[in-house]
């Protein structure tokens, strides 16, 4: 892919979506990110800071804030990136997104979770409200990867899956760089699972933490929930191999030992009590 700027899309201004839209704008593309609090807009436009979210950080001059998506031209959008609650991606995607402008365009999710109401992966949510052609456009992107160490650029590394391996790559030359590297796979539903799951795992680690015990419960916990996942994705047909990287046991490792990570957080404090 070239490497001329391209006007990418962010839909979400949390801990993610202001970490990646950092990155991206790093990496010298022209991001504009939505949100619907005019207070994180106006702040993010007017003194370069994000007042809800890692509010320490300048952000790059690249970055730019819209609380209207209906005021974007689509026609200069080259890639759209999901970083907003799996919870609403329907409702953004259906209501918010004017019909058929994402036709043709890179579609990236930064999302981990699975819809309540539906049971689904955010692929197959993305692929229900925009269309097999969208979905097949579209690449996960996820792995151990806290917000506030990428803004500080600490070295990191993470995995961008699609069954399109141009989509794939496009995504890896938006994002890589000497800090942030990113290894692709064609397994968009083995990562989003990965992603999903090990949720579940953190706060299963936090409680045990919260509880008083140490190292040793703690490895069991990882090591047999790190089974029980691969297990779950043998019964959909994934390839193992997908949970040994760096979405899988890289991510779940991150998750399940640091403070950081709020699943291992809210774990922790209902093994207190």
């Amino acid at each position: 892919m070239d490497k001329k700027t391209k006007k990418i899309l962010v839909l979400g201004a949390g801990n993610f979506g202001t970490c990646l839209s950092q990155q991206l704008a790093r990496n010298g593309q022209s991001v504009v990110v939505w949100d619907r609090s005019p207070e994180v807009v106006d702040s993010i436009n007017n003194y370069k800071k994000n007042s809800m979210y890692l509010t320490e950080f300048d952000l790059h001059n690249n970055i730019m804030a819209v609380g209207d998506l209906s005021k974007i031209n689509f026609d200069s959008i080259f890639a759209c990136v999901l970083c907003i609650p799996v919870q609403v991606i329907r409702e953004v995607l259906t209501t918010k997104i004017p019909d058929g402008c994402l036709n043709g365009k890179l579609v990236i999710c930064a999302s981990k979770g699975l819809e309540i109401s539906s049971g689904l992966l955010p692929y197959k949510v993305i692929e229900q409200c925009l269309g097999k052609k969208v979905a097949e456009n579209t690449c996960i992107l996820s792995g151990p990867s806290f917000a506030v160490e990428v803004m500080h650029q600490f070295p990191t590394a993470v995995s961008c899956a699609s069954t399109n391996k141009s989509a794939a790559l496009k995504t890896q030359s938006l994002f890589h760089s000497p800090h942030f590297r990113v290894y692709t796979n064609p397994n968009p539903i083995g990562l989003e699972l990965a992603g999903a799951m090990k949720n579940v795992i953190a706060i299963a680690a936090g409680a045990s933490a919260g509880l008083g015990f140490q190292s040793n419960t703690l490895v069991a916990i990882i090591t047999r929930g790190l089974a029980e996942i691969i297990r779950i994705g043998r019964s959909l047909g994934i390839n193992q191999e997908v949970f040994i990287g760096l979405g899988g046991v890289g991510d779940l490792m991150l998750t399940c030992t640091s403070e950081k990570s709020r699943n291992y957080t809210v774990g922790f404090k209902i093994g207190q009590g």
